[in-house]
């Protein structure tokens, strides 16, 4: 029997997990990937990221998860009618895969049971514990007090429990070798609608040039793609000389009153799947803050499991309220959020 189960090690199954482990709760961190996991991301870690890494691991990102240029600069938004907006603020470049694979040994060094290759396809809540059921070499189930659902945007477990079929962004991005006149400590995105139905975007990472659309229906991904490649040629000067690797990946659709879903019982939601997204696919921040709060509330109120959701929900007030602010931000900006303000 574990205290605590934790499903995804990413920032906020990672923040989780040391947080219990560290206090002597007995934790398995469950990863359906093979460490180090990949995830397609931006993977630019703002201020606020770097001081919640800071704070809840105590020490800075390690050279070894960044990438050049490690260092960013800000972000510059680019609104329907083509008005930037520059929000300069330091930052680091990461990639996601070195950067939650050290999130994931600082959680095993704490104290953690980090388990990689195990899928978790389904939980019950029984008298007093959970049941979960795992796959990885083979189906088998573990039991523990709680578990914390930290599987991002398309995470089974929730699925399964609510019932509910969440709305997703479908995001599409490719790496090149070529050139660009635009600054390479930057992020950019283009709130335009005729480059994307969510927004378009544009960083470096080691040299490469990633260029990226999101779109809510997949079918359209080919036609927004090439009108981005296109703009940026003309606006940019954007020349491809080869296309290296290309992915996509799903977000959830952030609606209007930006709704976040703590749990169900002894199970608890945190980043990505409970909700917590901010503008332009920003999750590490909340995913971290998401995950510490739901690890705290378990671990303050662990024998009045009552209680536990309501304090998680507590608890992130302002993190939620943060999430508001910001999306009321991108909606006063652009028409394709509008709906937001």
């Amino acid at each position: 029997m574990y205290d605590v189960i934790v499903v995804g090690a990413g920032p906020a199954g990672c923040t989780a997990a040391k947080a219990l482990a560290e206090k002597g709760y007995k934790v398995l961190l469950a990863e359906k990937f093979k460490m180090p996991r990949y995830k397609s991301c931006s993977g630019i870690l703002i201020k606020k990221s770097m001081g919640l890494v800071k704070s809840y691991f105590g020490e800075d990102v390690p050279e070894s998860a960044m990438c050049t240029p490690t260092e960013n600069r800000g972000m510059i938004f680019t609104n329907d009618a083509g008005k930037e907006y520059r929000f300069e603020q330091e930052g680091l470049n990461v990639w996601r895969s070195h950067f939650d694979g050290w999130l994931a040994k600082k959680a095993g060094e704490s104290g953690a049971e980090v388990r990689d290759g195990v899928s978790a396809f389904s939980c019950t809540e029984k008298d007093g514990f959970v049941e979960i059921s795992l796959h990885g070499a083979n189906n088998y189930t573990e039991s523990a007090r709680y578990v914390l659902d930290c599987e991002g945007a398309v995470g089974i477990l929730k699925r399964k429990l609510t019932g509910e079929i969440t709305g997703y962004i479908t995001t599409f991005q490719t790496f090149n070798e070529g050139s660009i006149d635009l600054a390479p400590h930057y992020f950019y995105a283009y709130l335009q609608p005729e480059l994307s139905e969510y927004d378009a975007w544009f960083n470096v990472k080691d040299d490469l040039l990633v260029l990226g659309v999101s779109v809510k229906d997949m079918d359209k991904i080919g036609h927004y793609y090439r009108r981005f490649i296109a703009y940026m040629e003309e606006k940019h000067h954007l020349r491809i000389g080869r296309q290296t690797k290309e992915e996509k990946w799903l977000m959830p659709h952030i609606r209007p009153g930006c709704r976040v879903d703590y749990g169900v019982g002894r199970i608890l939601f945190a980043g990505e799947v409970a909700g917590f997204l901010n503008p332009m696919g920003e999750g590490i921040s909340a995913e971290m803050e998401s995950g510490y709060c739901a690890a705290n509330a378990v671990m303050g109120h662990f024998d009045n499991p009552e209680t536990v959701q309501e304090v998680y929900r507590q608890s992130t007030e302002n993190l939620k309220s943060y999430m508001q602010r910001q999306w009321s931000l991108v909606g006063g900006m652009a028409g394709t959020f509008r709906e937001m303000e």
